[in-house]
């Protein structure tokens, strides 16, 4: 659009007197970065902006650049998008405006001018002391309009924390603008804050709050030991630390959702219960969307976890989170529990819920990827790819039902698998390869994943060599199959032929006191629902046993069928 289309006067004069005092005040000079596109009306007016903010004071530096034409400066500042305005002094500080500084964002403009050339922000000592620690590299995008009121003031707490620490950068990002973007990041209302690619927040954070979510998605271990302490001083989290002289009634182990629930009903019946996993959630936290739990629609691994663990937490039990267990015998008192590291765990019963693990590629970038394009659970992750392209690896039952659940939702499906010929039913071969939009890669694999922040295709390799093929998918689901943990329990159990414990219909095994429940178990369907009710019917079983055995004294909830 021309230039004749941009307003003659964008910042009024009685507005324009005091934006010179304030201007004019400032202990340094900042520089103004402008890169902008021939023939974009947006480009134009923020052009038209800063000039007028740069005619307002000497303290005002601004550089121009048109964005095709300098390909070195926006390499080095990182520009993807125009109009886009970074407030810089001496140093890049990663503060970047993507669209028009106008409207609620203006003062935001201003704002970080003056944080830039004050050397100063608004945020507490302490908190700014813990933002200059983040050692790992944050991107953070806040999704705005600029009629939004709430916007501004997730903006400057992103600029903050980029002023702060040269590891983190701060974008806005005008949603209205750059559709595409908001599209993919699915922006229903703003501010919409997106976090390295995957952490999405929504709605406006006061500034402790947003470091934790900040904190959450570069350094989980922190932000946990973080979040139980604010939780156990708020009365939410009442869990004890494990003892080892100390006999359990019952060691729940493994923290998925079956591990979870096994844990609830086993603290409401009175039991002295220790729960004992590597990570919390289990195969849950792979999964970005689980919308077929029953009251919770729509959530995401991480939330779900999040719920279960809290609900669990507010019961009194120990814990013992961290640590892979590595054998559970049979002793005079009951079951011991040996971890790695040494530790040992006494107990009167064992409920065993260590689920199973998917299987790899062991890629570079697979962790990275994982709920950022790699996955596992179509049933679950399916609904994600409608019109989209998307890729299944594996040839047996569980490759190819994900192709079929797929299939009916997804633009292209391409199967690739290591073999010429498939191992599944013949019926689901028959039914996956009729479908028009299922394209498959016999006798290849998949040598690398393509992407930076998010996975975009793969890359493809003959079995023994030969010319590599990329496909162009937004996804990709890894039904290699998966492995039971039942390694702890091996020799002390019955385990079928693909490795799971064997269970009775109450959950219980042909030891007396070790029940089992969720994936670890010969139950066909693995599905978050149905790991719930049997941790329940595991926890039940346990505590009758513990009953009947006169190991403990009664003292739990008399309608024990149902609650």
């Amino acid at each position: 659009m021309s230039e004749e289309m941009v307003p003659s006067k964008i910042i009024e004069d009685s507005a324009a007197a005091d934006i010179k005092k304030v201007l004019e005040a400032l202990p340094s000079p900042v520089r103004l970065i402008l890169f902008t596109a021939a023939g974009d009306h947006a480009s134009d007016v923020q052009r038209k902006i800063l000039h007028e903010m740069q005619a307002l004071s000497s303290n005002i530096i601004l550089e121009e650049y048109e964005l095709m034409n300098a390909p070195d400066e926006a390499g080095r500042y990182s520009v993807e998008m125009t109009p886009c305005t970074i407030v810089r002094a001496e140093k890049d500080y990663g503060i970047k405006f993507y669209g028009i500084t106008s409207g609620m964002e203006f003062p935001t403009l201003l704002e970080d001018i003056l944080m830039v050339s004050f050397q100063k922000t608004e945020l507490d000592q302490q908190l700014e002391d813990m933002v200059k620690a983040i050692d790992n590299a944050v991107h953070i995008r806040v999704m705005v309009t600029l009629t939004c009121p709430y916007c501004p003031k997730m903006v400057r707490l992103a600029h903050q924390f980029a002023f702060l620490n040269e590891k983190i950068r701060g974008d806005m990002v005008d949603a209205s603008q750059f559709q595409t973007l908001a599209q993919r990041y699915d922006v229903q209302g703003v501010p919409h804050t997106v976090i390295n690619e995957g952490l999405h927040l929504q709605g406006s954070l006061e500034a402790g709050q947003f470091y934790l979510q900040v904190l959450k998605a570069v350094d989980p271990e922190q932000y946990q030991e973080i979040e139980e302490v604010l939780r156990e001083a708020q009365g939410k989290r009442k869990v004890v630390r494990s003892e080892e002289g100390h006999v359990y009634d019952v060691a729940v182990i493994g923290a998925g959702p079956a591990g979870m629930s096994a844990t609830i009903y086993a603290v409401r019946k009175g039991l002295d219960a220790l729960l004992v996993a590597k990570k919390l959630g289990g195969q849950v936290t792979y999964t970005s969307e689980v919308d077929n739990y029953l009251g919770l629609p729509g959530q995401d691994g991480e939330t779900m976890t999040a719920t279960f663990r809290d609900h669990v937490e507010s019961y009194h039990l120990a814990e013992e989170i961290g640590t892979d267990v590595v054998s559970i015998t049979a002793t005079k008192e009951g079951f011991e529990t040996v971890l790695e590291g040494g530790k040992r765990f006494q107990s009167k019963a064992v409920i065993y819920c260590a689920g199973k693990e998917y299987r790899r590629l062991n890629l570079p970038n697979e962790v990275k990827f994982l709920g950022r394009g790699v996955r596992f659970c179509a049933t679950c992750d399916a609904p994600l790819y409608r019109d989209k392209k998307v890729a299944v690896v594996g040839g047996g039952n569980t490759a190819l039902t994900a192709a079929r659940d797929l299939m009916r939702l997804a633009m292209e499906v391409h199967i690739v698998h290591r073999r010429k010929d498939f191992r599944a039913d013949q019926v689901l071969q028959d039914m996956v390869m009729a479908s028009k939009n299922v394209i498959i890669h016999p006798s290849m694999t998949v040598k690398e994943y393509l992407g930076e922040e998010r996975l975009i295709g793969l890359r493809l390799e003959p079995i023994g060599g030969g010319q590599t093929e990329d496909v162009q998918v937004e996804g990709v689901f890894l039904g290699i199959g998966l492995d039971p943990n039942s390694g702890p329990v091996r020799g002390l159990v019955q385990l079928n032929e693909m490795g799971e414990v064997v269970a009775n219909k109450d959950q219980s095994t042909a030891l007396p006191g070790f029940f089992v429940a969720g994936d670890v178990a010969d139950v066909p369907e693995k599905q978050i629902s149905v790991a719930v009710g049997q941790g329940a019917l595991a926890a039940i079983s346990a505590y009758r046993y513990l009953i009947g055995k006169g190991l403990l004294v009664q003292k739990g909830l008399e309608k024990d069928t149902w609650q």
